[in-house]
């Protein structure tokens, strides 16, 4: 497994959770987690965001010696690079100059996607052009979910997404997908709102030739309104709830509660119960 947060902010109590649900898994199943920092994104990155998350999973219980790593994204910059070639190679991915200008007006619409204007018009890696990811034109990609079931989607409705920046750089659909690869994973526990992205990335898999992960996709957190929790608007900063006396074992016990819930009618329990009881195909 992998828990793989942005070092961009406060610890997220959403992150937390995701953190926590590797966790167990992990206990259950002697399997081992990743701490991957995906630190590719330079402008928003901050030293002291990594140690801050690293301080809050300590916090919880998830101290160095329940995970392998910190390992950090901008060091698999080589693998990120090899797989765009190999990509590139086997035909499964283009450059593209299209604006999204270009691209409405040709389709006379802003929510049609992209057309595949480039597909075939043999271009090379230059300034101002993407790399695009070519998807079928048939079939359907179909996740196997252990919280959400086998979303399908027809690869007709899935557009040709860009894989790479016009400077080479990975975007955070390809370098995940690598850097899971690289590192083995064969569980992927992240929020919900990354379920869009699952039935690219698993075209992506597949076009690497390798076998996709189980996906598990949480429910988000949502505030007293059923809002997505925000971190303009609400208290989300897992800091806050420590330096206002929080104490560890509550946080730990609320975060897991939150989507699941233990036999008969425990609010409270001890952790050790938890790791026993719970099950991700009942969250």
């Amino acid at each position: 497994m992998r828990f793989a947060p942005s070092p961009t902010g406060m610890f997220h109590v959403g992150n937390a959770r995701s953190a926590l649900f590797n966790w167990v898994l992990a206990r259950q199943s002697g399997g081992t987690i990743v701490l991957r920092i995906e630190d590719t994104d330079a402008a928003r990155n901050r030293p002291e965001w990594v140690q801050g998350i690293l301080d809050a999973m300590e916090w919880l219980g998830i101290g160095p010696s329940e995970y392998e790593g910190p390992l950090f994204q901008s060091d698999y910059t080589q693998h990120h690079r090899e797989a765009i070639d190999r990509l590139i190679a086997a035909g499964r991915a283009y450059y593209c100059d299209c604006t999204r200008d270009q691209v409405n007006a040709r389709t006379g619409s802003e929510y049609l996607g992209y057309d595949g204007f480039c597909r075939s018009r043999g271009q090379t890696v230059g300034e101002g052009r993407a790399l695009r990811f070519r998807t079928p034109d048939e079939g359907s990609t179909v996740i196997v979910d252990l919280v959400r079931g086998k979303p399908t989607v027809d690869n007709v409705l899935i557009e040709d997404f860009v894989i790479a920046r016009g400077d080479g750089s990975p975007v955070f659909l390809l370098a995940n997908v690598v850097d899971d690869m690289v590192m083995g994973i064969t569980h992927v526990i992240r929020a919900e709102e990354h379920l869009p992205n699952a039935p690219k990335q698993q075209l992506l898999w597949e076009a690497l030739g390798a076998e996709p992960p189980v996906w598990v996709h949480a429910p988000i957190l949502v505030n007293e309104k059923r809002q997505k929790l925000s971190k303009r608007r609400d208290r989300v900063a897992l800091e806050d709830f420590r330096a206002e006396g929080y104490l560890a074992e509550a946080m730990r016990n609320y975060l897991m509660l939150l989507g699941w819930a233990p036999s008969g009618d425990r609010e409270i329990l001890p952790w050790d119960d938890i790791v026993t009881e719970f099950r991700l195909e009942d969250v």
